[in-house]
């Protein structure tokens, strides 16, 4: 790793903060969750979800969706905020971090102690029932659903995850996300900024920085860009960080 564009990377996010943070998968990987798009995760090599994880299949094929689809992600449910997340939170903490907009259904920014999290893609926290609009735990709905599909409500309305399917309209939360975007520099983590909406976000932003695996189609136009895993970089980051506290 390059400590000067590191120290140098430091300097710029202090100088224009507070930023805005975008997240994508590549940030949860390192907690055990795998990219569904990625390839080599073998994950979704014989399905597809944009069709599984639809709203169509939702509506017309539930067995499919409730035993399929959503067994694939309650399986990393149990999965644990890593350090990219804790550092994250600690910035938001010391003002150098505004918000987050995430791509991300895990929670994880949430159970790192980040505050303002807008989760543009939903979460699996709870389900909402179709009828009444109430909101049911996630583990109370995994145990209906090994013996009744779809699961119900008290009310006997259908139950649905509180995530953003394929073919769902964008949740009203994602004008905030806009807006911030607008307002703040904008700080890509994990994502590769291919998948809308979220691609449409750096188009808005004053200023971008991006730490990413791999390249996306905004390298050029950011301000920097260093490849490389979520957890190593921020680490280093927060690293020079307190260098830099310790010289002002």
């Amino acid at each position: 790793m390059n400590e000067i564009m590191i120290k140098n990377t430091a300097q710029l996010l202090v100088e224009k903060k507070p930023w805005i943070v975008l997240t994508g998968a590549g940030i949860s990987t390192e907690s055990g969750i795998p990219d569904f798009r990625s390839p080599r995760t073998g994950l979704w090599e014989k399905l597809d979800p944009m069709e599984i994880l639809s709203v169509r299949t939702l509506q017309e094929d539930p067995h499919t969706f409730y035993r399929i689809g959503l067994s694939v992600l309650l399986r990393f449910r149990d999965a644990e905020p890593n350090d990219a997340h804790r550092v994250l939170a600690r910035w938001e903490h010391e003002g150098l971090v505004e918000g987050i907009i995430t791509q991300n259904i895990d929670d994880l920014h949430r159970q790192a102690g980040s505050q303002k999290v807008l989760e543009i893609h939903g979460h699996l926290r709870t389900f909402l029932c179709l009828r009444c609009g109430s909101d049911t735990p996630t583990e109370e709905v995994a145990e209906k659903v090994k013996s009744q599909i779809p699961p119900v409500c008290k009310c006997g309305g259908v139950l649905r995850p509180r995530v953003i399917l394929f073919g769902d309209m964008l949740p009203p939360v994602f004008q905030q996300a806009e807006e911030l975007s607008h307002q703040h520099p904008l700080l890509v983590i994990g994502s590769s900024l291919q998948v809308s909406p979220a691609n449409y976000l750096p188009s808005q932003a004053p200023t971008i920085g991006i730490i990413n695996r791999e390249p996306t189609p905004f390298d050029e136009k950011a301000a920097f860009v260093i490849h490389g895993g979520a957890v190593e970089i921020l680490t280093a980051l927060n690293t020079a960080f307190k260098e830099l506290g310790r010289k002002q």
